[in-house]
């Protein structure tokens, strides 16, 4: 009889694991936003978003768009560090890699590698205020190609713009922002760094931007403190 409880306690056991397993969900970005994102496009009835990174950084540590990937969807990953980038390569082979920076023109721009990658920026500004202000240093500085994202969407996405659009562009989101025509080409999803930080390591919101957003008929559906996620308001409240 204590044999034949132990084995029901086994397999109870097993079967409570087997359905803790089933509810888990992995999230690759900083504070889970792509599960966001995700439950945002389930509830839009799209399973298989496209999507453009832009300063992606890396194909899955921290990244906003690896989850999608990983599902079956493609896109676009904008890295301009060129040692970063490699790994898009080897990583990431459905989606359009692209060794560049977005700016509001076409150009070739200092980039400033920073000794913590994820602060790397084409800002010198910012370089120079990472330096001053906390345990940073310019490592090197390189000359990398920029297009301006109409060129970009022209040329690898037949002018029409991804359903999800992520962002981490130290210092130069708000220019990539401004550079949407949000009358008539643009993303149903945006995912923005929002905040900055002072000398104390205070973040600081960006409202301004955050607003411009929702001037231009956006939901901010969800904000993660670093990031802030918005959705089409017209396709959200159908």
């Amino acid at each position: 009889m204590k044999t034949f409880l132990k084995k029901i306690k086994r397999n109870l056991l097993a079967q409570t694991e087997e359905s803790v397993n089933n509810f888990q969900k992995i999230s690759y970005s900083q504070s889970g936003e792509d599960l966001i994102v995700k439950y945002i496009f389930d509830n839009l009835g799209i399973t298989k978003p496209s999507y453009l990174d832009v300063g992606a950084h890396h194909p899955f540590y921290i990244s906003n768009t690896a989850l999608f990937y990983q599902n079956g969807s493609v896109g676009i990953n904008i890295e301009p560090d060129p040692t970063l980038f490699k790994a898009f390569i080897r990583e990431r082979k459905k989606d359009q890699n692209l060794n560049i920076g977005i700016s509001n023109k076409e150009d070739v721009l200092d980039f400033f590698i920073i000794s913590s990658p994820t602060l790397n920026t084409f800002s010198k500004e910012e370089a120079h205020n990472y330096q001053k202000e906390g345990d940073y240093k310019i490592e090197r500085i390189e000359k990398i190609k920029v297009k301006t994202l109409s060129n970009v969407l022209n040329e690898f996405c037949k002018g029409i713009f991804p359903q999800f659009l992520s962002i981490d562009a130290e210092g130069v989101d708000e220019v990539i922002i401004k550079e949407i025509d949000f009358e008539k080409n643009f993303p149903l999803v945006i995912c923005l760094e929002t905040i900055s930080f002072s000398t104390t390591g205070n973040g600081i919101k960006n409202v301004e931007l955050i607003n411009y957003i929702t001037s231009k008929g956006y939901l901010a559906y969800a904000d993660t403190y670093i990031n802030t996620i918005f959705v089409k308001k017209d396709q959200w409240q159908k």
